[in-house]
């Protein structure tokens, strides 16, 4: 055991893998890339939906069902699924099948989170706002939304972290990032390289994690974090 970690300081020590397209700084940035393109369009897509419906409370049940979905298919099962479909529209391998399967990953926490904190707006704050006159959408987004705040932003960093995690899959479709080294690996039954590879997804999640917990102490006020979090353990 001591030999082979040996081995593995050696192959961080050794220069070669720090430069040009199979160097880790490369590696690091296009799973970075890929990592915030996919999380940044999934809160777009989920999390404004989810605001509304739970305000109105009404068909969040269905939909959220309907999202539910989306995490009884596999990631890997996601990729093979999308790589036909993309190679058919021209957009060829690699980046593409990869962004919809982590992009499917990442929604469903996001909305359901965020459906279920503003659903779950205590009911009396809400008639208290509307007692001092104020609109629907102040309501909305004065009320609900900070209220609702620790909730949904603990979603998107869990959802953040799942998103590092699996971006690995990204070089079974002939994508970069991380993962290449453990697919390679693995192809050339290098346990050192897999070993590697698999270190630096754990720390790039432990990086993600941490900043994304220094922006919810940042956008969240103390008072809330802990409830936050709390629920976003069980919803997620």
């Amino acid at each position: 055991m001591i030999e082979f970690l040996g081995e593995v300081v050696a192959w961080f020590l050794d220069p070669a893998h720090w430069t040009g397209a199979n160097g880790i700084p490369n590696r690091v940035w296009e799973h970075v890339q890929i990592t915030v393109a996919a999380t940044s369009v999934a809160a777009l897509l989920a999390i404004l939906p989810a605001i509304v419906l739970g305000h109105r409370k009404q068909g969040g049940t269905l939909v959220v069902g309907a999202v539910n979905l989306f995490r009884a298919v596999p990631s890997f099962g996601i990729v093979v699924l999308a790589l036909p479909i993309t190679i058919g529209l021209g957009l060829g391998i690699g980046f593409w099948p990869t962004f919809l399967a982590l992009l499917f990953l990442a929604i469903p926490p996001m909305f359901i989170n965020s459906y279920t904190g503003v659903a779950g707006v205590d009911p009396d704050l809400i008639e208290a706002a509307r007692g001092v006159g104020m609109t629907d959408a102040q309501c909305l987004l004065g009320v609900e939304v900070p209220a609702a705040s620790p909730i949904i932003i603990a979603a998107v960093r869990v959802a953040a972290v799942q998103v590092v995690a699996t971006a690995t899959l990204g070089a079974i479709v002939g994508w970069g990032g991380l993962g290449r080294y453990i697919i390679d690996g693995f192809a050339i039954q290098d346990d050192v390289m897999v070993f590697a590879g698999a270190l630096l997804v754990a720390g790039l999640a432990l990086v993600t994690e941490g900043l994304m917990s220094a922006v919810e102490r940042w956008l969240v006020p103390k008072g809330l974090q802990t409830a936050g979090n709390e629920v976003a353990r069980i919803a997620v």
